[in-house]
């Protein structure tokens, strides 16, 4: 008889893992709150499909791969030149290409950043107070956090370098968006027999061995365990649909004030109606900072990159991202600091803010395929409780 594993959440993460704990063997069973499957991966209904926040996929990682292997990532999008063309970086006011102390700072691709160190005084030390204020703008889109400077030297300089790797752009964008990738998983996840349960809120395990694949707010009540907390960014996201319009720019990166925009509909059409486009943008919010306030600076940003918008406008959707936004290293901490992945007793955890190594979603990624590594040696192992119990 084939073990059983129970995995919670019907995420990219909890995804991720039924697929690999059915690849090996074992049966599954994911329950999923809500009626419909993704989490933060969910895109809305067309005729505008917008993603929950700017997304992309990096394809140089082995979360990109694993998708890539099973047929979960395409058909995809990269951006050619005349996407690249359209790209603008905000810098003291104005709009033009990436500044020099930027492009200088990291050039220094073999340097290694101090994990106990805060960035912005340990990169204003090495490369001055203007490479250090541009680098924790163009990081802001990846830790929705209005300060990266006071996180850790080493987590915001990893991820200023891969964003900046010195070849053709790594950013793939799913056709459909992510809920396309999302729909795939979950039929991938059904032909290897995963019963799916939606509209399923699980308000006790039950049973184990058990895959937690949640918030960590989700987390933390359903396992009764205060220690699943870490830092996360706090972002205000705007969705514009719109006529379509010769200025409008395909990327803008403010680095004064770490926003973000990025015209989705560029690279692919079916996310909007014939002759219109989506936009889709975010700004981190700072300490204090109202919703009105940070929508106030995200138009702002929209003027920029969509001149006229408000006169071509279709649709409009804006929102708040708290806690949901990844994990944040502090100084002194690394990914192998955040709560643990194996939690005892039948129970491992995945998601974007568990103990695991990558950019954004590569951490639900890595953390869920570590996941049912460990869930199937557990139910392997002979004589093991956690393999009776599968059993």
């Amino acid at each position: 008889m084939r073990p059983h594993i129970t995995v919670i959440g019907g995420g990219l993460a909890g995804l991720t893992a039924a697929i690999a704990c059915a690849e090996g063997g074992a049966q599954v069973t994911l329950y999923e709150a809500h009626e419909a499957l993704g989490g933060r991966a969910r895109s809305t209904a067309g005729p505008y499909v917008a993603n929950d926040g700017p997304h992309a996929f990096y394809s140089d990682g082995a979360p990109w791969r694993w998708l890539a292997a099973r047929g979960l990532v395409r058909p995809y999008a990269r951006p050619g030149w005349r996407a690249l063309r359209r790209a603008r970086f905000r810098w003291q006011g104005r709009c033009g290409l990436p500044p020099g102390p930027l492009l200088r700072m990291v050039a220094h691709r073999r340097l290694r950043a101090p994990v106990d160190r805060d960035f912005g005084s340990w990169a204003a030390e090495r490369f001055g107070e203007q490479a250090a204020k541009a680098a924790a703008g163009l990081v802001g889109v990846i830790t929705y956090e209005a300060d990266p400077g006071r996180l850790s030297a080493a987590f915001v300089w990893e991820r200023l370098l891969r964003v900046t790797a010195p070849k053709y752009p790594a950013v793939r964008y799913v056709r459909g968006g992510w809920g396309a990738v999302i729909g795939r998983m979950a039929a991938c996840a059904r032909r290897l027999g995963v019963r799916i349960e939606t509209g399923a809120r699980v308000h006790e395990l039950p049973g184990t061995p058990a895959i937690v694949a949640t918030s960590l707010d989700a987390a933390r009540t359903l396992l009764g365990d205060e220690r699943l907390q870490w830092e996360s960014g706090r972002a205000v996201l705007l969705d514009l649909g719109v006529r379509r319009g010769a200025g409008d720019l395909f990327l803008l990166s403010d680095l004064d004030e770490g926003g973000f925009a990025e015209q989705y509909g560029l690279l692919d059409r079916s996310l909007a109606p014939d002759g219109e486009t989506l936009v889709q943008l975010m700004m981190p919010m700072r300490d204090g900072e109202s919703r009105a306030d940070a929508l106030a600076r995200v138009e702002r940003l929209a003027d920029l990159a969509v001149p006229g918008w408000r006169e071509r406008l279709s649709r409009r959707r804006d929102a708040v991202a708290r806690g949901r936004t990844g994990a944040l290293d502090l100084p002194g901490f690394t990914w192998r600091d955040r709560p643990a992945i194996e939690r005892g007793d039948g129970v491992w955890l995945a998601g974007d803010a568990v103990a695991a190594p990558g950019l954004l979603s590569e951490v639900s990624v890595n953390s869920a395929l570590r996941a049912a590594e460990l869930a199937l040696a557990a139910v392997r192992a002979p004589g093991s409780r956690v393999g009776r119990a599968a059993a």
